[in-house]
């Protein structure tokens, strides 16, 4: 991560970026309320990211630099876990930069201060490409509005827009403790508990616009030499805007969604990626149906009134902490140059 030429700032207003036919805006919205999350009973098992000290005790000795594991430097509760997500997704936002000349913006839906930014006309104005990230644990009740439904599709009636959607992983919905055993099993990973459901922003933002899609469990991708995420399969026939041109892979993660697509028109929603599954591990209940891959990355062209693009992409895509290939690269480009 190259070092910022510029001291951080906070607790300030986003300032307009305008508009340029040749340079994309890209803006993340994160669809949690930092502190519903933050503020999360440590001692609750289940629905809460991990604490600091937790990811230091399963990671060891990943963040045992000072400026990881001092107290008076980085917090050790949940927040602190928190706190890494910015960090990890820092180099995204200066690829963006470097490509485009603009800033990318990081809105939360209640920030650190308590603050509360709907996805409203603020956010979409100076936006080609928005992110949306369900990082929300669906117990903290984020919920999208019938103002922000309606933003949102508004904002996708503008030519050029794009809209990408990243619902993460929904471990452990079953009330049978036996399959959310082995569902835990199968993906291997001490700090997710037994039942960790995200998304229910994105879910009813998606609920609200008619997109088709759920996210469902948390599975394991295969892997190839080094820990790298085993290629996807990719339906380069549908992909007609290029979305994966040069792109073989994404990267590593412990535990992803299947974007499961409910409707049966072929035309409405095209499922560009697949990710193999990692075999060898414990049986889960979506391999045990007979499955060995799970949709990975998916694209709505437009239709009917909507003239932007829908795409779905995990949110550790963006993210540092999961690594950094050329491969993932050429995605963000690909995202940054789409037309």
């Amino acid at each position: 991560m190259n070092e910022p030429r510029t001291a951080r700032t906070y607790n300030q207003n986003h300032v307009p970026r305008p508009y340029d036919p040749g340079r994309r805006r890209l803006s993340i919205y994160v669809a949690w309320s930092f502190p519903a999350e933050a503020g999360r009973n440590p001692a609750e098992l289940d629905n809460r990211f991990s604490t600091m000290t937790e990811v230091r005790r399963v990671t060891w000795p990943a963040y045992e630099d000072a400026k990881w594991s001092d107290p008076l430097r980085f917090q050790q509760g949940i927040a602190g876990g928190l706190e890494l997500f910015f960090w990890g997704w820092l180099p995204f936002q200066q690829f963006v930069q470097e490509t485009t000349g603009y800033q990318v913006p990081v809105y939360q839906r209640v920030d650190q201060a308590g603050f509360h930014t709907p996805l409203d006309e603020r956010v979409l104005a100076d936006t080609d490409t928005l992110f949306v990230w369900g990082l929300d644990h669906m117990i903290t009740g984020q919920d999208a509005t019938p103002a922000e439904i309606e933003a949102v599709r508004d904002f996708l009636t503008r030519e050029g827009t794009c809209l990408a959607l990243g619902p993460h992983h929904d471990v452990g919905a079953s009330d049978d403790m036996t399959v959310r055993n082995m569902e835990y099993h199968h993906h291997g990973d001490a700090l997710v508990p037994r039942q960790q459901r995200f998304g229910r922003y994105t879910r009813s933002l998606m609920e609200g616009l008619g997109i088709p899609v759920e996210n469902r469990y948390g599975l394991r991708p295969a892997v190839t030499d080094g820990n790298k995420s085993a290629p996807l399969s990719i339906a380069r026939d549908l992909d007609t805007k290029g979305w994966l041109e040069g792109v073989s892979s994404f990267n590593f993660h412990m535990h992803l969604p299947h974007y499961a697509v409910t409707t049966d028109d072929p035309d409405v929603i095209h499922v560009l990626g697949r990710q193999p599954i990692d075999m060898s591990r414990p049986p889960h209940p979506f391999t045990e149906a007979g499955n060995t891959e799970f949709n990975m990355f998916l694209w709505m062209p437009p239709a009917g009134d909507r003239a932007g693009d829908v795409i779905f992409a995990d949110t550790t895509i963006f993210s540092s902490l999961f690594g950094v290939d050329e491969s993932l690269r050429t995605f963000w480009h690909n995202l940054v140059s789409a037309k």
